[in-house]
């Protein structure tokens, strides 16, 4: 079942070019509880499907290169050692 919400939230974005929608509005547009469409979109984030604009709404990530959320200190941290060896 949530291969094909997550199957459905994608062609959305397919088929709607500039839609551009906050956790709350993607919520109510899909009847999903706000934490469950939140992940299914921060996993299509992490599929660089999608992006987090500065305003905080989702859009394709062919969209634009805005993004809100940065690459966590840890994580930023461990390239930077990779990197220096």
């Amino acid at each position: 079942m949530i291969q094909a919400t997550v199957d459905r939230i994608s062609a959305e974005f397919l088929e709607m070019p500039g839609l551009r929608l906050t956790v709350q509005q993607a919520s109510r547009l899909w009847g999903l509880e706000p934490n469950r469409c939140k992940a299914i979109l921060d996993g299509l984030v992490d599929a660089k499907f999608l992006c987090v604009k500065l305003d905080g709404s989702y859009a394709r990530a062919s969209e634009g290169r805005q993004l809100l959320r940065p690459q966590p200190a840890r994580a930023q941290r461990n390239r930077t050692l990779a990197s220096a060896s």
